[in-house]
């Protein structure tokens, strides 16, 4: 059995969650190596839409010559040209950042793979402007970590909200409920949180 089809069974288990699934379908999975890159991408694109981001992104890369954002250029490139791509000032610094602890750290896909899930948040969540959410969203899409569980993300507390008739207002209780929800999708919960983001989307 593959792996992917030995995690359905086990979400399957967990009967809303089931529903979604079989709705839903097969739910493809990315596997990206360079860290550097996908960190930029996600902060250029955050409380964006979709298709905001990935033209603020497509006009960021045009601005290097091989469009490819090298630290070195990222840290020579005026904020100013950054704004005029449609970075706000605090992104571009961000990004600049990001530049820096590339150069001064590492960001090397292969030295950080090896890192469990939240010694990587707390290696990551270093750079300023890298929160742990941007470090989760990279775990789930670009290391294909299998047991991620965002709960700070508002589409999968209003995913599980309008799955699971979850009624807390209190962001404690509420985090409390997720929680106890998401312990029945464990070791899989990268998944599960894939089909919840796609239940919350579906009208």
């Amino acid at each position: 059995m593959s792996t992917y089809s030995k995690q359905i069974e086990h979400l399957k288990k967990d009967k809303a969650l089931k529903k979604v699934i079989e709705k839903v379908g097969i739910l493809k999975s990315t596997k990206e190596e360079d860290l550097y890159f996908m960190l930029l991408r996600a902060i250029a694109g955050q409380q964006l839409s979709v298709k905001a981001a990935q033209t603020i992104w497509d006009r960021v890369l045009k601005l290097f010559k091989d469009e490819y954002p090298h630290a070195k250029l990222v840290l020579k490139i005026s904020d100013e040209k950054l704004r005029s791509a449609g970075l706000s000032y605090q992104k571009a610094g961000y990004i600049k950042n990001i530049a820096k602890f590339s150069i001064e750290q590492s960001l090397n896909y292969h030295q950080l793979k090896l890192k469990p899930d939240e010694e990587l948040i707390e290696y990551l969540v270093q750079i300023k402007g890298v929160g742990r959410w941007t470090v989760e969203m990279i775990l789930m899409f670009s290391l294909n970590r299998e047991d991620v569980f965002p709960k700070d993300d508002l589409g999968i507390q209003n995913g599980m909200k309008k799955l699971y008739k979850l009624k807390s207002e209190n962001k404690k209780e509420l985090y409390a409920e997720m929680q106890a929800v998401s312990e029945k999708w464990r070791p899989y919960r990268t998944l599960a949180c894939k089909y919840i983001w796609r239940h919350k989307d579906d009208k």
